[in-house]
């Protein structure tokens, strides 16, 4: 790709709005021209999603795209049948895609490996199916999924939407006060998890945790347990059951007919943290989901039948849900995943995987770049990462700087970054490019096809182009959460109360001159100085764009004449160490590239920053440190 930066190289090396990077031939993609797609989409977005859902299979056909009737309560293609795993398996075994691999695992300790084609696949999830079914689970029941990075996790959630059942997938990781409030919150009958799973070569114990967590869960009935690392566990006679003896019994034999469900019956919970400390129990449905997840995964990474794809993230966590799992088995894809983490054993693991397994399709996080970036280019450069087509960014603001180590360093000039911004709530990508429209280091460029999104002020109005402002989108689209469950009056309050008839996404945003978004952060992360509005992921930026800092964090703190001051917290390259100098070096330069109302007032060197475990930096954690308050909720926390 070549670049068309801006004659303010200062600026441009935290991202401006006149950077571009254009596709070096827009003609490579099989993705249609945007404007073509975008122009008709957004004078008729109803006729845009009911072209998309009629390239997928239904039981019955739908009486009307979309019931606005008790508006915030959408919903759509009421009146159909469907079922999600019927258009993500059952569509393919007796085609010429039945052959095909749709998953290729990788162990951790780099010496297991498992390949299923797509008929073996939905082989495991029919034995799994008839498993749960065995066990009283039937249409609406919910069932609590806490697995690691492992194929069965694959099987468990595509059996529970197989029977109609509602899976509530646990990162597995959080601790067993926070996975018994979200059985307890979701009433589950049945607990799916392993003995254990490998984290940087050493066992966490799984079902000790599960074991803590059911002890006062008195829904639960059953609980499977997938033999993973093998250590001893404990096991209840009465209530848990290895999944290796169950596969034996004539129960699990057979094939297991997909129930066919309504369009809009729940197809998943999935918690996400909430501003209270209190997890919100986002409500997905079968029909709208899969239509936006199916649609968004074909037209953002131009999908072709020999692309192997892969997407970092884990299940547990909603980008797992879409774009691990639906997503790419709606569109028949061939998904890789991998146990382990980006570092263990050393830096280039994951180089060495793109280039053993020809990935053609990479997607992670901001802050697994950065943590990557700051090892240097000598891991990546050993290896032969030219099966590289496209790569993704997913989670958060990406910095411009890190944008562009990706893009130079891994996808060496020729592979667009789909920057996509989106959450837990809208189930796919609402602001993201396509493969062949310029981009701009740091945005996310513009909504997808049929949305629209506004920057608003506090009074509801249209601020300014280059101004901050609330990010809201104007109209509801297919994967849209339903609910949150149990509780339709918090799930008005936190997105339709602010603005009527408009989702508060609750990040601050700024639209430039081309009409591209560049997202901020989420409104407490915007910092006031002295009246001037400052997001944190800009000030961090600025920070990332200096040779010493590989990752940080800022903060507001109380200032008695500025309002706030910028308080920041950062993490260095090897072969830095912290000093007075480096600190007034680094004041310096936010002053410089950024602005002087930015400078810091405090800069501490840390050796990591808080995070969830999806890579989200959690700075209300470090505002309650600095200012010696309470912490509050940390159960998201990663260490």
């Amino acid at each position: 790709m070549a670049t068309e930066s801006s004659d303010n190289t200062a600026a441009a090396t935290v991202g401006t709005d006149d950077e571009f990077v254009r596709p070096i031939d827009p003609g490579q993609y099989n993705v249609p021209d945007w404007e073509a797609v975008a122009g008709p989409a957004a004078a008729d977005p109803q006729a845009f999603w009911e072209k998309e859902a009629r390239e997928l299979e239904w039981f019955e056909p739908w009486d009307k795209v979309l019931d606005d009737s008790d508006a915030p309560f959408f919903k759509w293609f009421t009146g159909a049948k469907t079922n999600i795993v019927h258009n993500a398996l059952d569509r393919w075994i007796d085609g010429p895609r039945r052959n095909k691999l749709a998953l290729i695992w990788r162990s951790e300790n780099n010496k297991e490996t498992r390949t299923l084609s797509y008929y073996s696949l939905n082989r495991e999830v029919n034995k799994m199916a008839n498993i749960i079914r065995s066990m009283g689970i039937r249409k609406g029941d919910r069932v609590t999924i806490y697995l690691p990075r492992i194929p069965e996790i694959f099987y468990a959630m595509l059996a529970c939407a197989k029977l109609g059942a509602v899976h509530s997938v646990v990162f597995a990781g959080f601790s067993a006060d926070a996975l018994r409030d979200r059985i307890d919150d979701s009433e589950s009958k049945l607990v799916i998890t392993a003995d254990g799973s490998w984290i940087n070569g050493k066992i966490f114990k799984l079902k000790d945790i599960v074991d803590d967590a059911v002890r006062h869960a008195p829904t639960v009935e059953n609980v499977i347990v997938v033999r993973r690392t093998g250590h001893e566990v404990q096991m209840d006679p009465l209530r848990d059951h290895w999944l290796h003896d169950l596969e034996t019994l004539p129960i699990a034999n057979g094939r297991c007919e997909t129930v066919a469900v309504d369009a809009e019956d729940p197809l998943y919970i999935l918690y996400t943290s909430g501003s209270t400390g209190r997890p919100k129990a986002i409500l997905h449905t079968h029909g709208g989901y899969m239509v936006g997840t199916y649609s968004t995964f074909k037209y953002v990474f131009d999908i072709r039948e020999e692309d192997r794809y892969w997407c970092t993230a884990d299940p547990g966590w909603v980008t797992g849900h879409s774009y691990l799992v639906y997503g790419p088995l709606l569109n028949g894809a061939t998904v890789f995943m991998f146990e382990g983490g980006a570092s263990y054993p050393y830096p280039n693991r994951w180089w060495q995987l793109i280039e053993h397994y020809g990935i053609n399709i990479f997607y992670t996080a901001p802050t697994a770049i950065r943590s990557l970036m700051r090892f240097g280019d000598a891991w990546p450069n050993r290896h032969d990462l030219s099966s590289l087509r496209i790569l993704g960014s997913v989670g958060e603001p990406i910095n411009p700087e890190a944008w562009r180590w990706f893009h130079h360093v891994i996808g060496k000039d020729r592979c667009p970054i789909m920057d996509t911004w989106w959450q837990t709530e809208t189930g796919m990508f609402m602001i993201t490019p396509t493969p062949s429209v310029p981009l701009k280091p740091g945005s996310g460029t513009r909504p997808f096809f049929g949305q629209e999104a506004e920057i608003l002020d506090d009074a509801g109005n249209p601020v300014a182009d280059g101004d901050e402002g609330y990010l809201v989108l104007k109209n509801p689209w297919p994967s849209m959460l339903r609910t949150l469950y149990k509780d339709d009056q918090r799930y008005v309050d936190t997105y339709w109360s602010k603005y009527p008839g408009k989702y508060l996404a609750g990040d601050s945003a700024r639209r430039d001159k081309d009409g591209y978004i560049w997202v901020i952060g989420r409104t407490d992360d915007v910092i006031k100085v002295s009246g001037h509005r400052l997001g944190t992921a800009e000030v961090e930026s600025a920070f990332v764009s200096h040779p010493a800092v590989a990752e940080a964090a800022v903060i507001g703190l109380p200032h008695e004449i500025k309002g706030n001051a910028i308080h920041a917290f950062a993490v260095l390259r090897m072969g830095y160490e912290p000093s007075e100098a480096l600190r007034d070096e680094l004041r310096q330069h936010i002053s410089e590239h950024l602005s002087p109302i930015a400078k810091p007032d405090g800069i501490e060197f840390v050796e990591s920053l808080p995070k969830t475990r999806s890579g989200k930096i959690m700075r209300r954690v470090l505002r309650a440190r600095a200012q010696g308050l309470p912490e509050g909720d940390l159960s998201t926390l990663d260490d």
